[in-house]
C-alpha cells in the first residue's frame, strides 16, 4: 500500500508539473524528495494516511471505475465515480433473501432473463435453489437446471463473479459484502425488503436498469468497508489469577498471540457486555495510543455506510458512504460527555479489555460470527482498500438524501404557514 501510494505522489507530482506550471512552487514545496535521513526515519515507523488506504478500482474480473485523467489525488471526484466495463460481463450472482416466498416470484422472473434473454451464467446459493417451491415448479425446472450453485464457507466464487445483484432489504448487500473478503464486483440492489436504505432500484423496471448497467458509464458509490482483526491470548488464555482478581496479559505479543479472525464489514464492529450485568469496561487505542475507556453497554465502530444503521439509533451522525472516516458511537455510556466521534480512515483503532474490567465482552461483525473477547484479546480495525462498488439509481449524492427521506424520514415536519399580512402584528401594536 505504501509503495502504490509513493508511486501515485510522484505521478501526481509529474502531472502536476507538467500541466500547471503556475502552481509548480507551492506543489513542489510539499511533495519534495525527502533526504536520506528521513527516508530511513519513515521506514522505521508505521504510516499513516488520514485518507485511508487507496481504494481499489478493480471490482472483480472484469468491472472497474473509468479512469479519470484529470484526477490527482487518491480520492477521486464522486461526479467521475462511473462504471465501466473490461469486457462484457457472463457471470452473475443473484442473492434473493432467504425465507420469503413473496420474492420467489422476482426471483424466477429475474434468473429467467439473464438465462434466456441475455445468455449469462447465473450463479445463486444452494439453499435457494433447492426451495422446495422452486423444485415443485415444473415450469420453473428448465431454468433451474442450468443455475450454478455454490454454499457460503465451501465454495469460492470470488474469482469468477462479474456482477451481483439483490433481491430483498439491505441484509442482502450486507450478505453479499460478506462473500467476498477482497476485491467485490459492483453491486445492484433492488428493493424488496422491508427498510431498503441501501437498495435504490425498483423491481418494476428492472430490465431497463439492469441493462443500462451492462452498458457501462453508470454512477457508483464506493462504501468503503472495515479490516477487523481479532487477536486471540494463546498462552494460558483468559489470564492468570493473582489473590483473586484477573489479571490480563500484554497486548501485541506475536508468540502468545495468534489472528484467529480476520473479516471485511461493511457496517459496524460492535463490542458489547452481552449477558453481563456489569458495565462494559474496554480501553480504545488509536495508533497504540490509549485514548479513552468506554464504561456503558459498549462501543461501536463503524463505516459511513454503518453510520445510519446500528450508531444512528445510538445517537450519531449519519455520514455520506463517499466521507473516508471511521465513526465511534458509544452505547448507552455510563458518561453524560462522552459523544460520538469521527476519526480519519487511515487510522488503526484496537480495542482490549479494561484491567479493572469485571466481566468479559462480546463482539458482532454486521450482526454476525458474534464470540466472546476475554483479557489479553484484541480487536484491530481500520479502513480496508476494498469497498463494496454499489451501483447508483441517479447518483451518489440524489440517492443517499432520497432514502433518508424515505426511509428514515429525515427532517420531516409540518411545513410553517406564512404570515397573511405583511406587516408583524407586534409592530402594530406598538
Amino acid at each position: 500500500c505504501c509503495k502504490f501510494w509513493s508511486c501515485s505522489v510522484v505521478f501526481c507530482y509529474k502531472m502536476i508539473k507538467k500541466k500547471l506550471c503556475h502552481f509548480i512552487m507551492p506543489v513542489e514545496f510539499t511533495l519534495r524528495p525527502s533526504s536520506p535521513v528521513s527516508v530511513r526515519a519513515r521506514r522505521r515507523r508505521r504510516p499513516h494516511f488520514l485518507h485511508g488506504p487507496y481504494p481499489a478500482t478493480h471490482f472483480g474480473p472484469k468491472a472497474r471505475i473509468l479512469p479519470n485523467p484529470t484526477s490527482v489525488m487518491h480520492i477521486q471526484d464522486p461526479a467521475s465515480q462511473r462504471l465501466t466495463w473490461n469486457k462484457p460481463p457472463l457471470n452473475v450472482l443473484v442473492i434473493k433473501k432467504i425465507r420469503d416466498e413473496s420474492l420467489l416470484e422476482p426471483f424466477k422472473e429475474l434468473c429467467r432473463f439473464l438465462l434466456e434473454e441475455k445468455k449469462l451464467v447465473v450463479f445463486v446459493e444452494k439453499k435457494v435453489a433447492d426451495d422446495a417451491t422452486l423444485t415443485s415448479d415444473e415450469a420453473f425446472s428448465a431454468v433451474r437446471t442450468k443455475l450454478c450453485t455454490f454454499r457460503e464457507g465451501y465454495d469460492d466464487i470470488s474469482d469468477c463473479i462479474d456482477l451481483i445483484i439483490c433481491l430483498g432489504g439491505d441484509g442482502t448487500l450486507l450478505y453479499a459484502s460478506s462473500l467476498f473478503q477482497g476485491s467485490v464486483p459492483p453491486v445492484m440492489a433492488f428493493h424488496l425488503g422491508s427498510l431498503g436504505f441501501l437498495t435504490p432500484f425498483k423491481f418494476q423496471s428492472y430490465k431497463t436498469e439492469v441493462a443500462k448497467v451492462f452498458e457501462g458509464n453508470a454512477a457508483i458509490v464506493l462504501r468503503s468497508r472495515l479490516k477487523v482483526k481479532v487477536v486471540k491470548e494463546l498462552a494460558q488464555h483468559g489470564g492468570e489469577q493473582e489473590n483473586g482478581a484477573l489479571t490480563p496479559h500484554c497486548h501485541g505479543n506475536s508468540e502468545a498471540s495468534k489472528i484467529t479472525l480476520q473479516l471485511q464489514v461493511l457496517n459496524e464492529v460492535v463490542v458489547d457486555r452481552g449477558p453481563s450485568s456489569y458495565l462494559s469496561n474496554v480501553d480504545l487505542y488509536l495508533n497504540g495510543r490509549l485514548i479513552t475507556s468506554v464504561q456503558g453497554d459498549g462501543v461501536i465502530v463503524s463505516t459511513p455506510t454503518g453510520s445510519t444503521a446500528y450508531a444512528a439509533a445510538a445517537g450519531a451522525s449519519m455520514i455520506h458512504p463517499n466521507v473516508p472516516a471511521i465513526m465511534v458511537t458509544p452505547i448507552c455510556p455510563h458518561s453524560l460527555s462522552f459523544r460520538p466521534i469521527v476519526v480519519p480512515a487511515g487510522v488503526e483503532l484496537m480495542i482490549t479489555l479494561s484491567p479493572e474490567a469485571r466481566n468479559t465482552a462480546w463482539v458482532s461483525f454486521d450482526g454476525r460470527k458474534r464470540q466472546e473477547i476475554q483479557h489479553g484479546d484484541s480487536i484491530r480495525i481500520t479502513t480496508s482498500c476494498y469497498p463494496v462498488p454499489s451501483i447508483c439509481c441517479h447518483d451518489l449524492v440524489y440517492d443517499w438524501f432520497e432514502s433518508l427521506a424515505q426511509c428514515l424520514h429525515w427532517n420531516v415536519r409540518k411545513k410553517q404557514a406564512r404570515l397573511i399580512d405583511s406587516t408583524d402584528s407586534s409592530d402594530t401594536e406598538n
